[in-house]
């Protein structure tokens, strides 16, 4: 057991001992390796299965909506985990003053498809350490660079700091440089018309359409989603090239002000589609625009979801700010 799972265990535990919480959300021991998985702890008993590394890698604000919003619940919260509880508490979608989040500074997620390309067995253990991932698999011990395993999403991380939890477990860490995220977009919007649209065939052309994305991102929360809606239609349904593209870009204008980039969803998709760049464009116009990032805080309306009078009107005059 790390010590930082040592200090997760012990607040968890004082939380249910106490009473101030029904249920901790965190993560158990995984049934296969290299996934940790979500868990609901209610008894002190069951903490022993709590465990937490590099690996943990699903954004556990997703599974805030599952209760209703009089339960008090205990969470862990990285800085994207804060920001998306931030951004439901705005949209009314649980109360914080029943929240109690342990937050967590974040050094990444690790990506575990990078560690089975690299290892390429069959995987038996692992020990996640600050600079060094070691796999311990059948014939072999590896020894993996860190930094060099992490998700893409972890590589431009702005706020790895949880930004509003009840108390934070370990060091805070630098802010991240933005100006990654303004580079990857930037190269993106760079390219000509044609080049832009080729890029996202070329990543939509793989989209089987199982929604994975939209199961692990907790901002998709609605009761029915648009593609399930059949009166009206607003897309057509199976893997058609017209259905797939009206997927991803209805989806990435649903999370415009509402995205914190934690990559949830690029993480889940089973066919490695590469889709936050949407997002992150998005988010580069709201900030540019508005001065608004998602999740900074708990009470701050996203743009599209308020008006005022001095709202910009941009799209009024030939698209520059005035």
């Amino acid at each position: 057991m790390t010590e930082m799972e040592q200090k997760i265990r012990a607040e968890a535990a004082r939380l249910l001992s106490e009473g101030l919480v029904d249920v901790v959300i965190a993560f158990r021991k995984e049934d296969a390796p290299l996934r940790p998985q979500p868990a609901f702890f209610t008894r002190e008993d069951d903490l022993e299965d709590l465990v937490y590394n590099g690996l943990c890698a699903n954004n556990l604000a997703n599974y805030l909506t599952r209760f209703p919003q009089e339960t008090r619940i205990g969470m862990l919260v990285r800085g994207c985990e804060n920001r998306s509880v931030n951004a439901l508490v705005v949209e009314k979608q649980h109360s914080r003053q029943n929240l109690y989040l342990i937050g967590i500074p974040c050094t990444g997620i690790i990506d575990w498809r990078k560690v089975v390309a690299l290892t390429g067995e069959d995987i038996l253990t692992y020990e996640d350490s600050a600079h060094t991932l070691t796999v311990r698999a059948r014939h072999q011990t590896f020894a993996l660079p860190r930094q060099e395993l992490l998700h893409s999403s972890c590589l431009r991380c702005v706020h790895p700091n949880p930004l509003s939890a009840d108390i934070v477990l370990g060091e805070m860490l630098p802010e991240g440089d933005p100006a990654l995220i303004r580079e990857r977009v930037e190269s993106f919007e760079a390219l000509t018309r044609s080049e832009r649209t080729a890029y996202f065939k070329q990543e939509a052309e793989r989209c089987i359409r199982c929604y994975a994305c939209r199961e692990a991102c907790p901002m998709c929360y609605c009761e029915e989603c648009f593609v399930d809606h059949n009166a009206p239609r607003w897309t057509e349904s199976g893997t058609t090239p017209a259905g797939t593209h009206a997927w991803h870009i209805i989806r990435a204008f649903h999370q415009t002000g509402r995205c914190t980039s934690c990559g949830a969803c690029e993480r889940a998709c089973p066919m490695d589609i590469q889709m936050t760049y949407l997002t992150d464009k998005l988010g580069k116009d709201m900030w540019d625009y508005y001065q608004f990032a998602a999740g900074m805080d708990d009470k701050t309306q996203p743009p599209f979801a308020a008006f005022t009078m001095d709202d910009k009107k941009h799209f009024q005059a030939g698209g520059k700010l005035s």
